[in-house]
């Protein structure tokens, strides 16, 4: 007695590309410090590096932190349409190249962007199935705590970033998903999982 085997004609379904994850939030809300943590015990998650108007800093390498340009390559790259996403602050512009982002997403690696609210709208606009995270304070008060406590920064300074942030709370509602950041390595373990 023989017994057939059934081999069943359904595709196996492709594997599932990765999406791009996008994390915003607040200026002072550690959305640096949870990527660095993050990357430091899992180096494989692409972190896209940004082109940049300003001057390096000390200590900052070409590729590293930023691709440093000048006006005149940052007007073509946007007139190429090479940038993703782009934006100004404190009079220098900031942008993401668009073919290194696309070059990993298919090549199947996590990509993740750390973008002001401003650019995480136009990636929205751009790639619609991108993964918007939204890095939130524990508090109102605990944000002031952060942004006045660098001790960096002229009061003036300082007014203009917890108004900007007040906007940028505002936006919680568009992002797909939101972490409270009270834990840095919580949210990097929350984070990685929604990369992944």
């Amino acid at each position: 007695m023989s017994t057939a085997v059934s081999r069943g004609t359904s595709p196996v379904p492709p594997a599932r590309q990765p999406r791009l994850t996008v994390l915003s939030g607040p200026s002072g809300v550690g959305k640096s410090t949870v990527v660095a943590h993050m990357r430091k015990a899992h180096p494989e998650v692409w972190l896209s590096v940004s082109c940049t108007t300003r001057k390096p800093r000390p200590g900052e390498q070409e590729g590293v932190q930023y691709f440093f340009v000048d006006d005149e390559q940052f007007d073509k790259l946007i007139a190429n349409g090479e940038l993703l996403e782009w934006a100004e602050f404190a009079g220098n512009r900031y942008g993401t190249p668009r073919k290194a982002v696309l070059d990993h997403l298919e090549a199947g690696e996590p990509v993740l962007l750390e973008i002001d609210l401003q650019g995480a709208r136009q990636v929205r606009e751009t790639m619609p199935d991108a993964q918007l995270v939204f890095l939130a304070p524990p508090s109102w008060e605990e944000l002031v705590r952060r942004l006045t406590g660098r001790g960096t920064e002229s009061p003036e300074v300082i007014e203009r970033r917890l108004a900007a942030a007040k906007v940028e709370l505002a936006a919680e509602s568009e992002f797909d998903t939101t972490l409270v950041n009270t834990s840095v390595e919580d949210v990097a373990r929350e984070l990685l999982a929604l990369l992944r």
